[in-house]
């Protein structure tokens, strides 16, 4: 069992590489060099919200990249707008500008044509809702992860 565990693991984060690995081919089809892979996905996420740099750190898709930094290069890049909170005018809220709703869309088109080659290919919908559940699962077994940790590191102290 360890060693499938593990291989699952590692497929996991070989995944997440190889998709980054399709939308940095995507913008490289469409010759769009002022901005990564990361920072592609960050804009897809934030959609049509208004989101302060804490509210997009805690949805948690972006480990092992620097938001603030990212939502710095975008800003700068004119892929994101900043503006200050009116509740709190030490806080900042961002929203994608027009130049990142264009490359949304692009986006979405690649997730479309992904879906109809996925479709074409066999691979059926209720096999995607089912390894869904499954990881849905395997978070929610490292959650718990990680909270027992944390109470065995308290209780040490």
């Amino acid at each position: 069992m360890k060693e499938i565990y593990i291989q699952s693991v590692l497929l996991i984060e070989r995944l997440h590489r190889r998709f980054l690995d399709v939308v940095k081919a995507e913008l490289d089809r469409l010759r769009i060099d002022d901005i990564n892979n990361v920072q592609t996905l960050i804009l897809y996420n934030i959609s049509g919200e208004q989101l302060t740099i804490g509210e997009l750190t805690n949805r948690g898709y972006y480990l092992g990249s620097n938001v603030s930094y990212n939502v710095k290069k975008l800003v700068e890049n004119g892929y994101l707008i900043q503006s200050p909170a009116p509740h709190d005018r030490r806080s900042t809220r961002i929203r994608l500008s027009d130049k990142a709703k264009v490359l949304c869309e692009r986006i979405d088109e690649l997730y479309s044509r992904s879906v109809d080659l996925l479709q074409r290919s066999g691979i059926q919908e209720t096999t995607l809702q089912q390894i869904n559940r499954q990881l849905s699962d395997l978070e929610r077994f490292w959650t718990e992860q990680v909270n027992v940790i944390y109470k065995l590191a308290a209780s040490v102290r």
